[in-house]
This record gives C-alpha cells, structure tokens and sequence, in this order.
C-alpha cells in the first residue's frame, strides 16, 4: 500500500497545517521536499537555523514513508543525526531530497541531502530511523 503525492499533501495539510514544507515528489522510495526561507528560518550570521534543516529533513523521510507504506499517521522518528556541511543561503528555498535505504515492518532508515535551491552543494546530510507501529488484524 502506498500514498501518492496528493493524498500525502492533503494529509499534511490537515494533520500538520503549521509546517511550511511543500511536497514536491514522492514515489520509488524518495522524497523531494521545499522549505521557503524568511526572516522566521534565520539566526544570527544571516544563515537557516538548525532546527529548520531538521524540520525538512524529518518531514521528508516522514513524507517518502508514507509515499511507501501509505498514510499510518503514528509512524514516528526514533533517530535522527544530521552533519551541517556548509551555510545555507538566506536568500533561497532549502530542497530536501530523500531516499530510503532499508524498509522494514517495524523499521524504516533513510538519508536526505539538503540544499540551498540553485545549488548542488549540499548544505546538510541526515540519516533517520522511524518506528512503524504494529498492524492490527
């Protein structure tokens, strides 16, 4: 059972109306995700906020699993590490890209490269762990 972008999309509007990510693409285990960047995303030194790139990139390895398992709302994040590699624009959307490495039934990991839109150089690379819950018959 999967999800397609559309019915992730209303999903999220309904159950995480205050996120500002965007689904861009979902499908074949991957996700690619948008994330807008004002005043709120900045901390001094003119640069994105930590807690934003980790926002997007949780939200995009939420959004590829649901893309791959269908709408299970309760699947949650049990890990996530992120490395920051350089400083993200100010002036551009942050792009994340995900893939999932291993689906599991109760386990599912994936990687997502964050971007600052218009470049190639990644500005972050995370690697997460969500928990699936138990099927009820």
């Amino acid at each position: 059972m999967s999800a397609t972008k559309e019915e992730i999309a209303a999903f999220m509007a309904l159950e995480f109306p205050q996120t500002k990510c965007k689904v861009e693409a979902v499908g074949d285990n991957r996700s690619t995700l948008s994330h807008e960047v004002g005043i709120d995303e900045l901390r001094p030194g003119g640069t994105v906020s930590g807690p934003v790139l980790m926002s997007i990139a949780d939200v995009a390895l939420y959004v590829a699993i649901l893309g791959k398992i269908g709408i299970v709302a309760l699947t949650v994040t049990t890990s996530l590490t992120i490395n920051f590699l350089r400083k993200p624009s100010a002036e551009a959307r942050i792009i994340a890209e995900c893939t999932l490495l291993k689906v599991g039934r109760t386990l599912i990991v994936g990687e997502v490269s964050l971007y600052s839109e218009g470049s190639s150089d990644l500005v972050a690379h995370v690697v997460g762990t969500y928990s699936v819950p138990p099927k009820h018959d």
